[in-house]
């Protein structure tokens, strides 16, 4: 009889612990990442009279194979489009979360006597949330359409791109014993350039390779050449000096921008779920009970700190960010944990030898229990801010709103400088990051390939001549475009804006003439005067040449057709709408509603249904098939399978959730993006609206908008404004309705 594998019984032994468990805890109704936990202490050496592991050193291998596959699923989910849309408040709010949490830590590391360097370290452990662990537990609390999840997310993944600085920054004091600024920006230069890149050369290939093979995509091959591009996005990361699971990250982002993307994560789950469930049992593996009672005072004082410092400091982060109050709280009460980041900070401590043989320990411990109660700490969050309502004075409350909702602006009132600056600014970066790379690869790889091939000097002639062809459609754009509407205006508004204007061209000109300049220099080596003469030669056929500009407006259609491909395919295939996710002080947002066959409200109207009546919610939409109803009347009838675009609050929405469930076991609820935005107006004073009515305005028979909310001194009106309220000057509307109809309505 054959002799059974060690790494086939422990995944046997894992699976049926882990199925064990995840069965009680969802009797128990709780998240099943709690039970992957258990499982894993079950399951592990450190348990007696238990079948044990015997093979460590493959489940952490296949451990490392799961944070990969979670956060490509997490890329997919959540791509960069999506942090942009979200605007600064992510980055304000994960800076200031991850600087106050490094104080944190390093204050607890110096209570207790430790060496300095052991409290650094342990200020970097703790300024790190799990994106894994409350991925999993939005996931299972089916919390991920919340607004508040969604600004989690968004703050978790910043916090897993400046891990990777914190990183180089700790390895180089820990090397150097004291820090080195030009080391810390070359890092972040480094990790500028290398996003940049990825997601640029990431954008234009991918959906085109896509797209050629669509006639030869199944779904197995799918799923293969999905996997293959994370796996080799994974090696890519882990050659130029960053983490595995950042290039699984990257590569998801980037894949989640194709029309694919759906398809593709519906087939990585179950591999993610294995996977997944591994890595979970594996933290569970690392409990120790006799470390955790031997270092029981530093592990309990280091949770409190972790909990304290995440609820009341994070609170005031994403209050800084222009937070409201409520959703500051389900913010920081969701980051209550430290996760997969402060196990790789403790290991490369070790290595290094910097840190002492007790901090791993402590830290495992810490991060098994404050995942355990995670789930509870993001179900404590309302209840703890409906106890602050009550205690805290109502003026402070009051100003608390008043700076999250901060003051709209006004439309009209366009900083041009602003915005041609920006543009500017966007452009040199991503065609000087793509002219850089080009420039790299062919001096790094194609020049030793001539040298070997063809005679001095015709090698470096032609490796010349082969990078500047090759970066000419780029150096084209770097150099000449977006001279549009900003610049015109910039020029014909203000005399004195010209000079400021020239200049900038002037110095985007010089740009290109330096890639020219630096090509030629490493190669031919010609006198400066011939040099000159050849670089002033090569820029200026570069601008008129009408062929570059031909493939340079080639390449960018193609990039914005790939960029945006995913939103058009949705708006024209599946009508999902677009619109912006909340009336951010007062907790209301749109929300997708399938409505399931069989149910009783088919073929009734809306004003039969009376939904704003019985759920304090409005319809915004209905998606029937390829037809759209925007802004629909009471006259309207409801059909069994159509997508009905809802506005409330998360209660509201939640609530007319549940009762479409109660009716139909088919029921599905999700947040819908794009093609409907939610937008408020201020009324000035030559405005159209103001002395009228809502009825009278016509924002709804003219504009096909409807008006969901009014503010003005003294008096607010959300959700079904009465329709003979009067318009005033300085009133501010909340208006939903299609992006051109509100645009119309605000000239």
């Amino acid at each position: 009889m054959s002799e059974l594998e060690p790494l086939i019984a422990d995944l046997a032994l894992i699976l049926i612990c882990a199925g064990a468990m995840t069965l009680l805890f969802k009797r128990l109704k709780q998240p099943v990442v709690l039970g992957y936990i258990v499982a894993g202490f079950i399951a592990s050496p450190n348990m007696p009279y238990m079948p044990s592991v015997s093979d460590m050193e493959g489940i952490h291998l296949w451990s490392e194979i799961g944070v990969i596959f979670l956060l490509f699923a997490l890329g997919l989910e959540f791509s960069f489009k999506k942090i942009l849309k979200m605007g600064t408040a992510p980055i304000i709010a994960a800076c200031t979360i991850i600087l106050a949490m490094m104080l944190v830590g390093a204050f607890t590391g110096h209570a207790f006597g430790w060496k300095q360097m052991d409290c650094i370290y342990l200020g970097g452990m703790l300024a790190m949330s799990s994106t894994t662990i409350i991925f999993k537990a939005f996931d299972d609390m089916g919390l991920r359409q919340q607004r508040f999840a969604s600004l989690v997310l968004s703050v978790l993944i910043i916090e897993d791109i400046l891990a990777i600085v914190l990183m180089v920054m700790l390895s180089t004091l820990a090397v150097s014993k004291e820090f080195e600024g030009t080391q810390m920006l070359m890092s972040i230069l480094k990790l500028v350039f290398f996003l940049i890149l990825w997601f640029v050369v990431g954008i234009y290939l991918i959906p085109l390779l896509l797209k050629k093979t669509k006639s030869l995509m199944s779904e197995e091959t799918l799923l293969i050449t999905a996997l293959a591009l994370c796996f080799g996005m994974v090696v890519v990361a882990s050659a130029v000096g960053f983490s595995a699971a950042f290039g699984a990250f990257i590569m998801g982002s980037i894949m989640a921008e194709t029309v694919e993307a759906e398809k593709i994560e519906r087939l990585v789950n179950p591999v993610k779920d294995l996977f997944g469930a591994i890595f979970f049992v594996s933290v569970g593996m690392m409990v120790d009970v006799a470390l955790i009672a031997q270092h029981i005072v530093p592990i309990l004082c280091i949770i409190a700190a972790i909990m304290l410092g995440q609820t009341l400091l994070s609170t005031g982060g994403f209050l800084l960010a222009g937070q409201p109050l409520k959703t500051a709280m389900q913010c920081s009460f969701s980051l209550t944990q430290i996760g997969e980041f402060a196990f790789i900070l403790a290991t490369l401590g070790t290595s290094l030898g910097v840190t002492s043989d007790f901090l791993y320990p402590i830290v495992v411990a810490v991060s098994v229990f404050t995942t355990f109660t995670t789930p509870y700490m993001i179900r404590l969050a309302e209840p703890a801010y409906g106890f602050l309502k009550r205690i805290l004075p109502a003026s402070l409350l009051s100003r608390l709103e008043r700076y999250a909702s901060q003051e709209p602006d006004v439309v009209g009132q366009t900083n041009h400088w602003h915005a041609y600056l920006k543009q500017v600014g966007v452009i040199i970066l991503i065609y000087s990051v793509l002219c850089m790379a080009i420039v790299a690869v062919i001096l790094y790889f194609g020049e030793p390939l001539l040298t070997r091939l063809l005679a001095h000097p015709w090698c470096e002639i032609v490796t010349a001549a082969l990078a500047i062809m090759v970066i000419a459609p780029f150096l084209r754009p770097l150099m000449l475009k977006h001279r549009g509407t900003e610049f015109r205006a910039l020029w014909n508004d203000n005399y004195f804006n010209r000079a400021p204007l020239v200049a900038v061209q002037l110095l985007r000109f010089i740009l290109g003439a330096a890639f020219v300049s630096y090509i030629l220099g490493h190669t031919v080596h010609w006198s400066s005067t011939l040099g000159i003469f050849v670089v002033i030669a090569v820029v200026f056929m570069i601008i008129f040449s009408r062929r570059l500009k031909k493939e340079s407006d080639i390449l960018e259609q193609t990039f914005t057709e790939n960029l945006t491909q995913r939103e058009r395919h949705n708006a024209q295939q599946a009508g999902k709408p677009k619109f912006m996710n909340s009336l951010v002080e007062r907790d209301i947002h749109l929300s997708t509603f399938n409505v399931p066959i069989g149910i009783e409200w088919g073929g009734k109207t809306l004003a039969e249904l009376a939904f704003g009546k019985r759920y304090g919610i409005q319809v915004a939409g209905i998606q029937r098939g390829q037809q759209r109803i925007n802004i629909p009347s009471g006259k309207t009838l409801i059909l069994p399978g159509d997508r009905l675009q809802v506005i409330g609050s998360d209660k509201q929405l939640a609530d007319f959730g549940h009762v479409m469930a109660a009716m139909s076991d088919e029921s599905a609820q999700q947040q819908s993006p794009e093609e409907m935005t939610l937008r408020r107006v201020v009324l000035l004073d030559n405005s159209p609206f103001v002395g009228k009515t809502i009825k009278e305005s016509g924002i709804r028979d003219q504009y096909q908008c409807l008006v969901v909310g009014v503010e003005s001194e003294g008096e607010n009106e959300l959700l079904q404004p009465h329709p003979m309220r009067q318009l005033q000057t300085g009133d501010i509307i909340w208006v939903v309705g299609e992006e051109a109809n509100i645009k119309q309505l605000e000239t």
